[in-house]
């Protein structure tokens, strides 16, 4: 059974609704299609570290749910992250991350999608992290049935 565009965002709300740790950072899914997502995160001073940015492991979180959302929508299965690696580009100090990913290879047990991640201040994203990763079929995930859309 295939999804609109609109299921398919409700239903990627539902799974970020049903995180704790996405919970409490508040994240937010703003964009969900197949092989695409954008997250965003408003920031607070809770998620700082010491020198008044955004602390790494905040950027890092943002970024691997923008992957996993992205390789979950496109090969329409339960995934999880199997590795990923990410590069800072600057101090992300700001108002809100927005984290935007996609998938640039789909296959039937893995995905690798590429995320930019957006410090916006006073309404300007400047890129403050670029991530790339291996998004991984759930072992138990039955097979993708080749008509199927987006879950």
């Amino acid at each position: 059974m295939s999804k609109t565009p609109e299921a398919l965002l409700a239903w990627g709300r539902e799974v970020l609704a049903s995180q704790p740790f996405s919970v409490l950072l508040g994240a937010e899914l703003h964009a969900l299609s197949r092989g695409q997502a954008e997250l965003h995160l408003p920031m607070s001073p809770k998620l700082l570290q010491q020198h008044g940015f955004a602390h790494g492991g905040v950027v890092s979180y943002l970024a691997d749910n923008a992957l996993t959302y992205a390789g979950g929508a496109a090969m329409q299965v339960p995934v999880v992250t199997a590795e990923f690696k990410i590069n800072y580009t600057r101090p992300a100090i700001g108002e809100r991350l927005i984290a935007r990913a996609k998938a640039m290879h789909v296959g039937s047990s893995q995905s690798v999608c590429t995320c930019e991640v957006f410090v916006v201040k006073e309404g300007v994203e400047k890129l403050c992290a670029v991530a790339q990763g291996t998004i991984a079929r759930l072992p138990d995930a039955p097979q993708p049935r080749a008509s199927q859309e987006a879950p």
